[in-house]
């Protein structure tokens, strides 16, 4: 089978998911071809793996000239492909757009989650891919509830695996010193510096959480003066809400450290002492896969496609409830006993997630039967 790829900019969790898919279906003996910006090429390597890679300019903003040169670079790149497969709103409603005979399967991986005219603009674009794709695969069921309401004709649950957790290479304590939190509880955030992932909240939670509740971290206390167990909110990750969210910590004085992005996750999760999720929204989410794998204590908010991941293996509050995703972390730094029973669950449910050799499996089932014989 001949198989072509096309996604948009990215510096994460879609690249690599379409790595994975494109070498499980390598081994297996198709042909792989990747459509994309050149810059996922040179993050992912595309080439040296044995695909073909095409660049496409795919923006992760509209853009009406170039998106009309991109249409047409990607309907002569899907004219040989036995089944397309788009990663994503703009490359899906792009490769939708694209038209031609060759069945087109798109993989959404997030929420439409702004507002006013660039929200407007990603509505016009889900009804694009609802109505031109033969069959959707979603990372959540309120995704697929959505498309389904914008007239997709086929919605199915999309298999998203975290790689194998690496173990760790630095002993706990190294690493807590390193961090300035040695002697003190470590909560742990992976995520984007974005919107979307509701940091917000997480500075709320932060400010009134030191030990015994929010009496005992008045904005009174000398810089650098530390309560015993008093938790220290570390968050790994990049993005554009640093200068905001930095000065807020910074201003209250917040026991929080952005910690940039980090390639040693697999220390930060040894060294927590739980790990959080404040998310608006989230799809299936590699680093809380890891997480759970890892065997670490989360708290997450009940959004997307969250809950299906975690099953009862964390503690879900309601997105935005700062009282109550609180209470979720105090009790866990508090209480042993509870800390050890939800890591249990955790390292339980981290055993069952899907890998690879799933994903791959999926995406074959997902593909149309009749490659080749055109659209519906």
């Amino acid at each position: 089978m001949r198989v072509a790829f096309v996604l948009g900019t990215t510096s994460g969790g879609t690249g690599r998911h379409v790595m994975m898919l494109a070498e499980g279906l390598l081994r297996r003996g198709h042909q792989v071809l990747v459509v994309g910006p050149r810059s996922v090429e040179e993050q992912f390597g595309f080439r040296a793996a044995g695909m073909v890679f095409v660049p496409v300019p795919v923006s992760d903003r509209p853009h009406p000239v170039n998106d009309v040169r991109a249409v047409a670079r990607i309907r002569r790149c899907l004219e040989e492909a036995d089944v397309a497969h788009a990663h994503g709103l703009r490359a899906g409603a792009l490769a939708a757009l694209a038209g031609g005979r060759t069945p087109l399967v798109v993989t959404l991986h997030n929420a439409l989650t702004a507002g006013g005219l660039v929200g407007a603009v990603y509505a016009v674009l889900e009804r694009v891919v609802a109505r031109g794709a033969d069959r959707v695969l979603v990372v959540s069921p309120d995704l697929g509830d959505r498309m389904r309401v914008l007239g997709a004709r086929d919605v199915r649950a999309a298999v998203v695996p975290a790689p194998p957790l690496r173990a760790a290479t630095r002993p706990v304590p190294e690493v807590l010193e390193e961090l300035g939190a040695a002697g003190r509880p470590v909560v742990l955030t992976i995520a984007r510096l974005a919107q979307q992932k509701g940091l917000d909240t997480l500075l709320d939670v932060a400010a009134g959480c030191g030990p015994g509740g929010a009496d005992d971290t008045g904005g009174g206390a000398p810089r650098g003066s530390v309560s015993i167990g008093e938790p220290l909110f570390l968050v790994a990750g990049e993005g554009p809400l640093r200068g905001a969210l930095q000065a807020r910590i910074d201003a209250e004085r917040l026991p929080v450290r952005l910690l940039g992005n980090r390639d040693d996750i697999p220390d930060l999760l040894a060294a927590a002492t739980l790990v959080v999720w404040p998310s608006r929204w989230e799809g299936q989410p590699l680093s809380l896969s890891e997480a759970l794998m890892a065997g670490k204590p989360v708290v997450a908010t009940s959004v997307g496609g969250i809950p299906e991941l975690m099953g009862d293996a964390g503690v879900l509050v309601p997105y935005g409830d700062v009282e109550a995703m609180r209470a979720a972390v105090r009790e866990l730094i508090d209480d042993p006993v509870e800390r050890r029973r939800r890591a249990q669950a955790a390292a339980r449910r981290g055993a069952e997630l899907p890998d690879a050799a799933d994903a791959v499996e999926a995406v074959l089932a997902a593909y149309p039967a009749s490659t080749g014989g055109g659209k519906k």
